[in-house]
């Protein structure tokens, strides 16, 4: 059982946030699009779903596991986004027929 309300608040915003991800990755038109939305709304879901585990079980271990997986999911996130970014562009996948602006090319 749920110890807190502040538990519950943080696990349902970060479900939310990433079910919004998963909701942007099928709405949004392109790949560029889709890597941004799904980027952000995924890091700061599992952000917020760590710190409800670590606020729930109250544990040194588990805390320390929670920022330690907090952390790894910080560092590698924009860089994996920036990668796919990057290899989508280099393969030459469309743009959105709205893009204005092509700052690469």
């Amino acid at each position: 059982m749920i110890q807190s309300a502040s538990t519950l608040i943080l696990l349902t915003l970060g479900a939310l946030l990433m079910l919004l991800a998963g909701i942007g990755i099928y709405r949004m038109p392109d790949v560029l699009l889709r890597m941004s939305t799904s980027a952000k709304a995924s890091t700061l879901g599992v952000i917020l779903i760590m710190v409800a585990v670590a606020n729930h079980f109250d544990d040194v271990g588990v805390t320390a596991r929670a920022v330690g997986i907090v952390l790894f999911i910080l560092l590698t996130g924009p860089v994996s986004a920036h990668m796919i970014g990057r290899a989508a562009y280099i393969t030459g996948t469309p743009l959105w027929e709205n893009t204005t602006v092509d700052e690469l090319a």
